[in-house]
């Protein structure tokens, strides 16, 4: 005897072995034997055989209308025996009945099961909707297969170009333009990128990476709802100061300026001023939510996305000829010595006398015009010259200060190479298009205006962070543990050193315009100033207060995508000077393997040829094909230019080890705020 039972949702014949109560052992046609509940069982029978019977079945299911079975199908619940008997006859065969059986199995929408080899037609309405929902997947299937077919062919439908950058990063794997994309690069063995991009979706390399960088990061766009930069009500006392800032040209969130008092007295104070929205803008309001929504201003060349409206910006940024608002740290140092004597903090109006600009600067106020008044003066704006000696103590200063922290560091500080500055040509600060004339200028590290600014704001940080650290007011702090590689800066609300830098303490205040965590800690070191020792209890955020753990998770994730598209960004025009000014060749060093680094650009590439030569060899590399899309270029060794040394310096070698794959993060050059090893680039 043969028997017919469902398993795991398939139908198996076999020869009936021996049959219980409960079970029966059934041989399959493969000589396998399996154990079957009795429950299983739908059908018994002499013949025909199991696999004629299930051959004639499936030929017979096929034939079976099914808009005709659903009518001639009992209202109640039925076995697929008595469907086979209203469909086919009264003596409907044991073929029909099994054909039956797996006809109502397959149509679900039909007819809905109620037990083993039960069923029950399904409603009338419940029905059309079911048969509505196939209709429309296959025409979704037809529209996905004719898609594809365009994309095969080198066209790219519209739907799937407006929706590129979902497909490609943040895809719906449900989503028809997605399955068309996976379906053409399967048909044509070619990947979904560069399918996209035969096809035409990608029309311009720069709006491939700015559209993708805002889907990822500004879903809803860069514009500013409409917001009006509350006033500053607090009274403010007028400081007995001539301040000034030094920022880029193109800097128009001018966070801090400086101003020296006490020469030729024996003590000299420096202020350090810093812009104070943190006197208006209060935590929760509207102002606060778009710029903890944003986190910190966005560079790129040529471009940025401000972390705050450019009306409030303009509301409380140190401008020349106004007396700003600030949150001000005096330092009183010996003028011999350069001891620190004393440091205070005060809420007050600054007046401004100029807004330097060091890129204009960089060339006349050096070293030795600072030390010596005639060198070069002819050459030095009238309008500067009266900053002379304010700003010849300033350096004075801040190469002490940096040598002071080299000691802590344990090394000097390495900048033997260079950073590098973007112009675009004639885009005057509008969104680029990427086609622009762009000019690629060294930046030179340590330059007098650089480390004057560098040094005061590594003062104001890591002494505002100490003294906040012991009123017990909690902040938001950068810290290391050491400098040996692998150890990274981390951000924390506890005062601890800062190796990197050299500092007992380091927490962002400087930069209130520009970056979240700086105006967190404005509103922290305001409540410090006005309560002191009981500032902790008046402090907008309190001791292990959960919103501050928050602004640093968030933080962290907002400044390295930040970070990683101004490098990339920074990476495509480095590709476009290439391409620009027709370089085929670039001398380079070797620093890992089959990686180089080319001399005078801020570009590193992977190269054939390579791999056997050491660490710090120089190279003459021809370059292969340019793919802006990938930012992707490769090179091959073509001259070996000098013996490499016999051994590099550790920091270098630590420094890049610090280098990711091909494209380093890039620091911001319209800030010139702090200096510090790559582990911690403050300036970024």
């Amino acid at each position: 005897m043969f028997a017919l039972f469902e398993e795991a949702g398939k139908f198996q014949t076999g020869r009936m072995l021996a049959e219980a109560e409960a079970s029966a052992q059934i041989e399959l046609d493969s000589g396998k034997r399996v154990k079957v509940k009795a429950a299983n069982i739908l059908l018994k029978f002499d013949q025909p055989a199991p696999a004629d019977l299930m051959r004639e079945a499936q030929a017979l299911a096929q034939g079976i209308e099914l808009e005709l079975a659903w009518e001639f199908a009992p209202e109640d619940e039925f076995g697929f025996a008595d469907l086979a008997r209203e469909y086919f006859s009264d003596r409907a065969t044991l073929a029909q009945q099994v054909a039956a059986l797996l006809r109502l199995f397959e149509s679900p929408h039909y007819f809905r099961r109620a037990g083993r080899g039960r069923f029950r037609k399904a409603p009338a309405e419940i029905l059309q909707q079911a048969l509505a929902a196939i209709e429309k997947k296959k025409q979704v299937q037809a529209q996905i297969a004719a898609w594809a077919a365009e994309l095969a062919g080198g066209s790219c439908p519209a739907p799937i170009r407006e929706q590129l950058f979902k497909i490609l990063f943040k895809p719906d794997k449900n989503a028809a333009e997605y399955k068309a994309v996976v379906e053409a690069s399967r048909a044509t063995h070619t990947a979904p990128l560069d399918l996209l991009q035969r096809a035409g979706a990608i029309a311009s390399p720069y709006q491939f990476h700015w559209k993708r960088f805002l889907f990822e990061n500004f879903p809803k766009g860069t514009a500013f709802p409409a917001l009006q930069a509350p006033e500053i009500r607090d009274e403010l006392l007028l400081a007995d100061v001539r301040a000034f800032s030094i920022d880029d040209s193109s800097t128009t969130e001018i966070d801090d300026a400086l101003s020296v008092q006490g020469l030729g007295s024996g003590t000299v104070t420096i202020g350090v001023h810093i812009a104070a929205p943190g006197l208006a803008l209060q935590p929760a309001s509207a102002i606060d939510q778009v710029a903890r929504q944003r986190l910190s201003t966005v560079y790129m060349p040529g471009y940025k996305i401000t972390m705050l409206p450019d009306d409030v910006v303009q509301a409380y940024t140190l401008q020349e000829g106004r007396d700003c608002p600030a949150v001000s740290l005096y330092a009183d140092f010996d003028e011999a010595t350069l001891a620190l004597k004393d440091t205070r903090t005060r809420l007050e109006r600054v007046p401004i006398v100029a807004n330097l600009r060091h890129d204009q600067l960089d060339a006349l106020i050096t070293e030795e015009w600072l030390r010596d008044p005639a060198h070069g003066a002819s050459e030095v704006p009238t309008a500067i010259a009266p900053l002379r000696e304010p700003l010849s103590f300033l350096f004075r200063l801040a190469s002490h200060l940096k040598s002071l922290r080299e000691v802590v560091r344990g090394k000097p500080e390495n900048f033997n190479r260079p950073d590098y500055n973007f112009r675009l040509i004639g885009n005057g600060g509008a969104e680029p298009d990427g086609n622009e004339q762009v000019q690629i200028s060294v930046r030179r590290r340590g330059a007098p205006l650089d480390l004057i600014v560098s040094e005061a704001m590594i003062l104001a940080n890591s002494s505002w962070g100490s003294w906040l650290g012991e009123l017990g007011v909690p902040a938001i702090y950068r810290s290391q543990a050491s400098l040996a590689p692998g150890v990274k800066v981390r951000m924390g609300t506890k005062p601890l050193p800062h190796a990197g830098i050299g500092v007992k303490s380091y927490a962002w205040s400087t930069s209130p315009l520009r970056r979240y965590t700086d105006l967190v800690n404005q509103w922290q070191i305001i409540a410090a100033a006005r309560h002191g020792r009981t500032a902790a209890l008046a402090a907008p955020f309190k001791p292990k207060d959960a919103e501050l753990f928050s602004v640093i998770s968030g933080f962290d994730a907002a400044y390295a995508a930040y970070n990683a598209h101004q490098a990339g960004m920074e990476r495509f025009w480095t590709l476009r000077y290439l391409q620009q000014q027709g370089i085929a060749e670039l001398v380079g060093t070797v620093f890992k393997e089959g990686l180089v680094r080319a001399d005078d650009l801020p570009l590193v590439l992977p190269v054939l040829g390579g791999g056997e030569l050491p660490r710090g060899a120089r190279v003459r590399v021809k370059l292969g094909e340019i793919d802006v899309i990938t930012l992707d270029v490769k090179g091959t060794v073509v001259q070996r230019l000098d013996a490499a040394p016999e051994a590099m310096a550790a920091e270098e070698e630590a420094e890049d080890e610090a280098v990711a794959g091909p494209i380093a993060i890039a620091v911001d050059v319209n800030d010139t705020e702090e200096v510090a090893t790559p582990a911690d680039n403050p300036t970024s």
